[in-house]
């Protein structure tokens, strides 16, 4: 008869085990939902959001496939172009001053504003 109620106890306790476990995984994710989103608003602060409209100067940057060997003493931008068309994803047709269309589209994260 011991040995049965022993048994019983120790099913209990185990029960018991499992369901702390159960609800320590859920206070663990209820933290990290409130730390994804601490740390997303702390990122948003700092973003601001570029948005370039048809008649723009901008500047493109070079990127580093392009570069030659002349060290660090490259200019970083390159041009200065107008943006003929943006479109909503963030990709821009750029031409020279002159009117000459660049033959691939440039995305925003490459370009920055010039003003003249």
């Amino acid at each position: 008869m011991e040995t049965q109620l022993e048994e019983v106890e120790w099913v209990q306790a185990r029960l018991d085990q499992l369901n702390l476990i159960e609800e320590k995984r859920l206070t663990a994710v209820c933290h990290r939902q409130l730390y994804q989103r601490r740390m997303k608003r702390a990122f948003d602060k700092k973003v601001r959001p570029r948005e370039f409209h048809e008649g723009d100067l901008v500047l493109k940057k070079i990127l580093p496939i392009q570069r030659d060997h002349k060290g660090k003493w490259i200019p970083n931008y390159e041009g200065s172009y107008v943006v003929k068309k943006a479109f909503s994803g963030g990709a821009l047709i750029l031409k020279r001053m002159d009117g000459e269309e660049l033959p691939l589209p440039v995305n925003s994260d490459a370009v920055k504003k010039f003003y003249a």
